[in-house]
C-alpha cells in the first residue's frame, strides 16, 4: 500500500467534501501493509472511510506497518465510535478474522484517539488477546509517537478545532442544503411577483432576485460564517450562534436597502435570523463543542422558535406583497 496519494485520491477527497458520493467513499475493510513490514511491525487501526484510511498512510513514508481496516460502513472515525461501529466488537471480530496473531509476534495495536468512546480497551484484550494503546488525535504525529515509545505529549492528545478545521467542513454543510436552498429560491422568485394589482414578471423580476440575494445570505451566515466565527461569537449553543450572525446579516441587507418595505424588512430579520440559527445548529454534528446530550437539549428549545420565526417571516414577507 503506497504512502503517497495520487491524482485519483486527492480528487476524491475534494468531490468528498463537496458532499460528492460522501457516504460512498470507502475502502474494503481487512488488513494492509505499508512498506515490508514483518512480525515485529507496528498495527495500526482505521475506519474504512477513505479520507481516514488516506490520512493515516499518507503519514506512514519511511516506516513499516499494519493498518487494520474496520467496517465503519464508510463513517469517519469519531462519527463511527459514536455510532459503535469503531468499537469492540467490531475490533475483536476483525483482528479474529484477519488472523492477526499469525500475523505479528507481539499483541499491541494503536487506535486513533478520537476512536476511544466506542472501544473498552480491557474488552478486547479479554476476547482476542491484543492490548488497545491509544495514538494521537491527528495522524500526523503518528511517527513521533511512534518513536517516542509509544508515548503522547499533552499536544497529541489535545483536540484542536481551528479555523482550518472549520474551513474544509463548510462546504459540505452548505451543498447538503443546496437542492432544497434552489427549491426555494425559485419558490420566492414566483411569489415575488405577485400585488395587489396582480401578477407582475417585472415585480417578480426585481423583487425576486433581491429574494434570493437575501436567502443565499442568510444560508451563507448559518453554515459557512457562523462556523468559521464559532469561537467569538456569544453564547454556547450553535442555535444561539446563529441567530447572531443572521440579525447581523439582516442588519447589513438593510442598511444596503435590500430588504424592502417595513413590513418585508422584519419578515427577512425573522426568516434570515430563523434559517441561520437553523443552519448553525446542524454545523453540531462536525464540532467538536457539543455532546449528544447538550444537542438533543437543544433541538428541543431552538426548533420550535426557529419555526415560529420562520412561519412568521413567511407570512409577513407574503403580506408585504400586497401592501
Amino acid at each position: 500500500m503506497p504512502t503517497e496519494l495520487c491524482f485519483a485520491d486527492r480528487f476524491g477527497s475534494w468531490t468528498v467534501r463537496l458532499s460528492i458520493r460522501r457516504m460512498k467513499y470507502a475502502v474494503e475493510p481487512g488488513i494492509y501493509a505499508v512498506g515490508n513490514p514483518d512480525g515485529e511491525a507496528v498495527v495500526l487501526v482505521s475506519a474504512n472511510y477513505k479520507l481516514s484510511f488516506d490520512a493515516i498512510r499518507k503519514e506512514l513514508g519511511g516506516l513499516d506497518a499494519w493498518i487494520i481496516v474496520l467496517d465503519t460502513k464508510g463513517v469517519n472515525v469519531w462519527c463511527a465510535a459514536g455510532k459503535g461501529t469503531f468499537g469492540t466488537d467490531e475490533i475483536v471480530h476483525r483482528i479474529d478474522l484477519v488472523e492477526l496473531d499469525k500475523i505479528v509476534n507481539h499483541r499491541k495495536i494503536i487506535l486513533p484517539q478520537l476512536g476511544a468512546p466506542g472501544v473498552s480497551a480491557h474488552e478486547v484484550k479479554k476476547h482476542c488477546g491484543f492490548s488497545v494503546i491509544y495514538g494521537p488525535v491527528r495522524a500526523c504525529d503518528i511517527i513521533d509517537f511512534i518513536k517516542a515509545g509509544m508515548k503522547a505529549t499533552q499536544q497529541m492528545r489535545q483536540v484542536l478545532f481551528s479555523l482550518y478545521d472549520r474551513l474544509v467542513l463548510t462546504p459540505v454543510e452548505f451543498v447538503m442544503g443546496g437542492k432544497y436552498l434552489i427549491i426555494v429560491m425559485a419558490i420566492l422568485f414566483i411569489l415575488s411577483g405577485i400585488s395587489a394589482k396582480g401578477y407582475s414578471s417585472d415585480l417578480a423580476m426585481s423583487h425576486g432576485l433581491r429574494s434570493i440575494a437575501n436567502l443565499f445570505a442568510a444560508c451563507l451566515s448559518g453554515a459557512v460564517i457562523t462556523p468559521l466565527l464559532l469561537p467569538w461569537l456569544p453564547g454556547r449553543s450553535f442555535s444561539f450562534k446563529g441567530f447572531s450572525v443572521g440579525l447581523v446579516v439582516a442588519v447589513v441587507l438593510f442598511s444596503l436597502k435590500l430588504t424592502g418595505s417595513r413590513l418585508e424588512t422584519v419578515a427577512w430579520i425573522f426568516l434570515i435570523s430563523a434559517v441561520s440559527s437553523f443552519l448553525a445548529m446542524n454545523f453540531t454534528g462536525a464540532s467538536t463543542y457539543t455532546s449528544l446530550s447538550g444537542v438533543k437539549r437543544e433541538m428541543h428549545v431552538a426548533v420550535p422558535l426557529q419555526i415560529i420565526a420562520g412561519v412568521l417571516g413567511m407570512g409577513m414577507w407574503i403580506a408585504g406583497r400586497f401592501v
